[in-house]
């Protein structure tokens, strides 16, 4: 099984216990439960320090950020072409710098509003 994030396919890696007792697959499957436990604990104790918690002004603030910086990147692409057929070095290097900004603050909501749907963080909704 592989899912799509973005542009990024991650392949399924959970291991399928091959054996057919019964009894040792329920044990094995307790002591990766265990595993999944403590990497949940773990992932909830730092973050929960080092995060706190996650707001809906911060998601605000980082999806226009992340809108402002798709629109930029987009618009001096677009600037470029408008004025020549092709594009120099550093025209080049500007637009990958622009497209990395973007997609770096996509990779920042994602991985925020993971924690959330994970429970490593609490969310506190905006105040309307």
């Amino acid at each position: 099984m592989s899912i799509m994030t973005t542009s990024t396919r991650r392949t399924g890696d959970h291991f399928e216990p091959s054996d057919a007792d019964p009894q040792v697959q329920r044990r094995l499957r307790g002591y990766l439960e265990q595993i999944d436990y403590t990497a949940f604990a773990s992932n909830k104790a730092v973050l929960g320090a080092t995060v706190g918690r996650a707001e809906g002004e911060r998601f605000q603030r980082l999806a226009v950020a992340a809108a402002t910086a798709r629109a930029k990147w987009v618009s001096e692409a677009a600037a470029m072409v408008d004025a020549g057929a092709s594009l120099s070095e550093a025209q080049v290097a500007r637009l990958a710098h622009l497209r990395s900004t973007y997609d770096e603050l996509v990779s920042v909501y994602e991985a925020t509003r993971r924690m959330v749907e994970r429970g490593y963080v609490a969310y506190k909704p905006s105040q309307a």
